[in-house]
C-alpha cells in the first residue's frame, strides 16, 4: 500500500512537471523546428535580403537622377531663349559646366545648333560630334511636332524628357545622356533645346561617387557595409562601373534605370558570399542553438525532477522521523511509567527489588534524555547554534562511564560485550557530552540492528599520531553502495530489518557532524550479513578554543 501510495506521488510529480515545463518546452522546440524548415524550404532570409536590396536601388536611382536633374537645371536657367542662343552663348555655357559635353537648340527656321565643349582635335571627335549633330537635326527635323507635343505635356506632368544613346570611341562604346527642353524661338514658336553630359565624367567621376555615397549611407545608419554595387549596359553583362570591393560573380538583385539614364542596369551583391550560403548558414547556426537550448531544457528538467523527489522524499523522511520519535519516546515512558506504578502499589517485598526498580527507571530516563538530546542537537545544528565545550578529557575514562551506564540494557538484550582500552590513550580535548552521545549512538544501532550474532566490542586505542574509537558489531551490515548515505539525515538502509525498527535516523548525522567538529573523521567498514566497525578517529594535534561554533 505504501509502495502504490510512493508510486502515485511520483506519477503526480511527473505530470505535473510534463504539464508545467516539458509539454512547454517541447512545443518551444518544435515549433521552432518548424519555422525553420519553413525559412529553409521558402528562402525566406532571402526574400528579405532581396526586398532590403530592391529597397536600396530604387533609393540609389532616385538620388542618381535627382544628381543629374540638378546639374541639368542648372544649365537649363542659364539656357538662352529666341536670337541669343548662338554659338557664343552655347560655347560660354559649356565652358562655365564643364560637366556638359554637348548643347544644341533646334528652331524651324534656321535648323539645328549644334555645339560642343572642346574643338576636335582629331579626325575622331570630329567623326563623333558629326555623327551627334546629324542625328539630332534628322530625328528632331522629321519629329518635330510630336516632340513639342510630347516636351509639353511632359513638362506639365513635372516628367523629363530623357536623351540617351551608346558611341562607340576608340573601339569602346561609351554612355551619353542628356535631356531636350522647350525655349521660345523668338518669334513666337517653340525651339527645342539640349543637353548632353560628357561621357567620361559620368564614368569617371559621377557613376562612382553616386555609388560609394549610397553604400556610404548604410555605414552612417550603423550598419556595417558588406554589399557592393555595379552599373553595367541593360544587354550586357560585362561591369561598366563598380564600387569599390566589387569581387565579381553573380549580382543578387538587379534594376533597369529609368529617368536620366535609361539603357542601363543598377546591380547590387553581398560582399564574399551569397545570399544563399547565409541563408545555408543562419539555418544551420539556427538549429545548432535550438539544439543547445534543448539540451539545457532537457539538462534542467532531470534536475528538477531529481530535486523534487529528492525533497519528496526527504518530506517522507520527516514523517517517518516523527513517527519513530513518537515511538522511541513512547517505550522509555511507558517502562517508567510501568515500574514507577509498581513502586506506588507497594508490591515488591525486598530492597533489592526496589533498589532494581530505581535503577531500570533512571536508566530509562538516562536513555529518554539522550533521545530528546539528539532531537535538541539536531535542530541546533540545523538552525548553526550549536557549540562545544572543548576540555582536555580522558578519553578512557569517558568511554568507560558510557559504556557503564548502558551495561544493562546492553545484558538485558543478551549481548556478548567485549571492551579494549588502552593504557596508552592520551587526554584529548573533547565535548564529553557531545563525545558520549556519539558512543551511545553507535553502540545503540549495533543493539538495533543485530539479529542472531549478538556481539558488541568497543575498543580505544593511539595509532599514528591520533585516538581511535571502534564499534564493532555482527549485525545485519550495510551494503557498499549505503557507506556514505547512511550519515545523511533521516537516511535508513532499505533491508526490511531496519524498517521494522523503530529509529529517528538522526543519531550517524549527529556523529558525523559531532566528529567533523573535533576535527577528526568517522567511517564504516561494513559488508551485509558480517556486521560493521565505525570508527571514530580524533587527532591529537587538535587545536580548538574554549568554544567552537558547529558548522550545520
Amino acid at each position: 500500500m505504501k509502495s502504490q501510495q510512493r508510486w502515485n506521488e511520483r506519477t503526480r510529480l511527473m505530470l505535473t512537471l510534463e504539464l508545467a515545463v516539458v509539454l512547454p518546452a517541447a512545443a518551444l522546440v518544435i515549433l521552432s523546428a518548424l519555422h525553420l524548415n519553413s525559412i529553409q524550404r521558402d528562402k525566406g532570409i532571402q526574400a528579405a535580403f532581396q526586398r532590403d536590396f530592391n529597397q536600396m536601388l530604387m533609393i540609389s536611382e532616385k538620388e542618381m537622377n535627382h544628381k543629374a536633374y540638378d546639374l541639368i537645371d542648372d544649365v537649363r536657367n542659364e539656357f538662352p531663349n529666341g536670337e541669343r542662343a548662338c554659338p557664343a552663348t552655347l560655347d560660354r555655357i559649356l565652358y562655365d559646366h564643364p560637366y556638359m559635353a554637348y548643347a544644341f537648340v533646334y528652331r524651324p527656321k534656321s535648323g539645328l545648333l549644334f555645339r560642343a565643349r572642346r574643338h576636335p582635335s582629331d579626325e575622331a571627335e570630329r567623326m563623333e560630334q558629326d555623327k551627334l549633330a546629324g542625328m539630332y537635326n534628322g530625328w528632331i527635323q522629321i519629329s518635330y511636332k510630336e516632340m513639342v507635343t510630347d516636351l509639353e505635356r511632359m513638362s506639365k506632368k513635372g516628367q523629363r524628357y530623357a536623351l540617351g544613346d551608346w558611341l562607340t570611341r576608340d573601339d569602346k562604346r561609351v554612355y551619353v545622356t542628356g535631356q531636350a527642353f522647350l525655349t521660345d524661338d523668338g518669334s513666337g514658336g517653340k525651339a527645342i533645346a539640349g543637353v548632353l553630359f560628357d561621357p567620361d565624367y559620368l564614368h569617371d567621376q559621377f557613376f562612382p561617387e553616386m555609388l560609394d555615397t549610397m553604400l556610404a549611407h548604410q555605414e552612417e545608419k550603423g550598419e556595417k557595409n558588406h554589399v557592393v554595387m555595379m552599373l553595367r549596359p541593360k544587354y550586357d553583362y560585362t561591369p561598366m562601373i563598380t564600387s569599390a570591393g566589387w569581387d565579381g560573380g553573380k549580382p543578387e538583385v538587379e534594376r533597369s534605370l529609368e529617368g536620366a539614364f535609361g539603357g542601363l542596369t543598377l546591380a547590387i551583391k553581398m560582399r564574399g558570399t551569397t545570399l544563399a550560403a547565409l541563408e545555408q548558414h543562419f539555418v544551420r547556426t539556427s538549429f545548432l542553438i535550438l539544439g543547445a537550448i534543448s539540451l539545457l531544457l532537457t539538462g534542467g528538467i532531470v534536475l528538477t525532477h531529481r530535486n523534487i523527489s529528492r525533497e519528496m522524499a526527504l518530506a517522507r523522511l520527516k514523517s517517518d522521523f516523527v513517527s519513530n520519535v513518537s515511538h522511541e519516546l513512547r517505550t522509555p515512558l511507558s517502562l517508567i511509567r510501568l515500574y514507577a506504578e509498581t513502586l506506588e502499589m507497594g508490591r515488591l517485598s525486598s530492597p533489592e527489588k526496589y533498589q532494581e526498580y530505581y535503577c531500570i527507571i533512571r536508566k530509562e530516563s538516562e536513555r529518554l534524555t539522550a533521545l530528546i538530546n539528539n532531537i535538541l542537537d539536531f535542530s541546533r545544528i540545523e538552525a548553526g547554534r550549536k557549540e562545544y565545550d572543548f576540555r582536555e578529557t580522558d578519553m578512557r575514562e569517558l568511554v568507560r562511564n558510557t559504556l557503564e551506564s548502558y551495561r544493562y540494557q546492553i545484558e538485558q538484550n543478551g549481548f556478548a560485550f567485549e571492551e579494549k582500552i588502552a593504557e596508552d590513550v592520551p587526554p584529548v580535548k573533547v565535548d564529553r557530552e557531545s563525545m558520549a552521545r556519539s558512543l551511545l549512538n553507535l553502540v545503540n544501532n549495533a543493539l538495533k540492528y543485530s539479529q542472531d550474532q549478538k556481539y558488541i566490542g568497543v575498543s580505544l586505542f593511539r595509532d599514528n599520531g591520533s585516538v581511535k574509537l571502534e564499534v564493532v558489531d555482527h549485525g545485519i551490515g550495510i551494503p557498499q553502495s549505503e557507506q556514505q548515505k547512511i550519515f545523511e539525515k533521516f537516511y535508513r538502509v532499505g533491508d526490511p530489518l531496519v524498517h521494522n525498527t523503530k529509529g529517528s535516523g538522526l543519531g550517524l548525522s549527529l556523529v558525523r557532524h559531532i566528529v567533523l567538529a573535533h576535527g577528526g573523521e568517522v567511517s564504516v567498514d561494513s559488508a551485509p550479513g558480517r556486521g560493521s566497525k565505525f570508527t571514530i578517529r580524533l587527532p591529537l594535534d587538535t587545536a580548538v578554543g574554549a568554544k567552537n561554533p558547529a558548522m550545520a
